[in-house]
């Protein structure tokens, strides 16, 4: 049997939709029944709704040891999908316990339940630092500790650092690195910000870029990772490399909206992170555009996919098309 932690969010919901597809025995974890609606509502419109009643629903949390426990009896391979996703410093610990100790925990299960292997769900953002000069990141450049780095890269760094640690232990593992990633079904959880700020008339827009993918592209190479013989790696799951205000024109044309009209040029974005901080402190809320995020917004790194394109002779879909597609969805 299969478990799939996370089956409640965007990577996880999809993925349980594709196991079933494939016929195979699912196991999911949860943390309250309404957090199901979202991955029962995705089954509904992709017209699987009698694929749902298949899953194995068992209540646990990650954090939760002994939860976590009963959720791993009779398990032979696992999808580590659950991670907390927060740019706010005032969330440092949650990520923490989440991202970090969360993974140490199912790793630890994974060694003492001898499961047969594990598939992780990283993040470009624990991908290393281009050197001086540089622009292309691959699966082998290096993490600089002396660079800035927000929160949560640093905690989806620091739970890759548990998955490795059980590679050593003799745990087969693979780790994918996915880009943004947009897919139907989550409103505006993850990417689908953007596409509510869009559909909100967003006016700014800045000329860094980003790695993008859609959520099918990563499952499936999940998938494949996992029935193949490949163990100790990790893959960057990028379709494409996109300019940011192209990607934001594109949305908008998508939605019929007005395109972002207003250069948000770096001292801009400097700015604003700082008035957002103070703000925060004033009212007690949480942060909206942190320094990291500037810093990201303005990044014109390339993150190049070509190792798993090579390992499994994989074509990504175009995304132009597909993010058209899921803007008049969220519309």
């Amino acid at each position: 049997m299969i478990l799939v932690t996370g089956g409640t969010g965007l990577v996880g919901a999809h993925l349980l939709l594709h196991l079933l597809q494939e016929n195979e025995a699912v196991r999911a974890i949860y943390r309250s029944t309404a957090s199901t609606e979202k991955t029962k509502r995705l089954f509904q419109t992709e017209n699987k709704a009698y694929l749902f009643d298949k899953i194995e629903w068992v209540p646990a949390d990650i954090t939760d040891i002994p939860a976590l426990e009963k959720a791993f009896e009779n398990i032979s391979q696992v999808y580590h999908c659950a991670a907390l996703i927060s740019f706010d410093s005032r969330d440092e610990d949650q990520l923490r316990k989440i991202n970090i100790e969360g993974t140490a925990n199912v790793v630890n299960c994974c060694i003492d339940f001898k499961v047969k292997k594990l598939c992780h769900v990283s993040s470009i953002a624990a991908l290393g630092d281009a050197k001086e000069g540089e622009k292309i990141i691959t699966e082998e450049t290096e993490w600089n500790p002396e660079k800035n780095h927000g929160d949560y890269a640093l905690t989806k760094f620091g739970a890759e650092t548990e998955v490795w640690r059980g590679a050593q232990e003799g745990l087969d593992v693979v780790v994918v690195n996915p880009g943004v990633i947009f897919g139907k079904g989550f409103g505006a959880a993850g990417s689908g910000e953007l596409l509510q700020k869009i559909h909100n008339g967003f006016p700014f827009y800045t000329k860094g870029s980003t790695g993008i993918t859609a959520v099918e592209d990563v499952v499936n190479v999940m998938m494949q990772l996992m029935k193949s013989d490949i163990s100790g790696e990790r893959f960057t799951i990028v379709s494409e490399n996109v300019i940011l205000q192209n990607l934001l024109n594109d949305i908008a044309d998508s939605m019929q909206k007005k395109r972002p009209y207003i250069y948000a040029r770096p001292y801009m974005t400097s700015l604003y992170w700082r008035a957002d901080w103070l703000f925060s402190k004033l009212f007690c809320r949480k942060r909206r555009f942190t320094r990291a995020t500037a810093k990201a917004s303005h990044s014109t790194e390339i993150y190049n996919n070509s190792k798993v394109i090579n390992h499994l002779n994989y074509t990504f879909q175009p995304m132009k098309t597909y993010v058209s597609t899921v803007s008049l969805a969220y519309k």
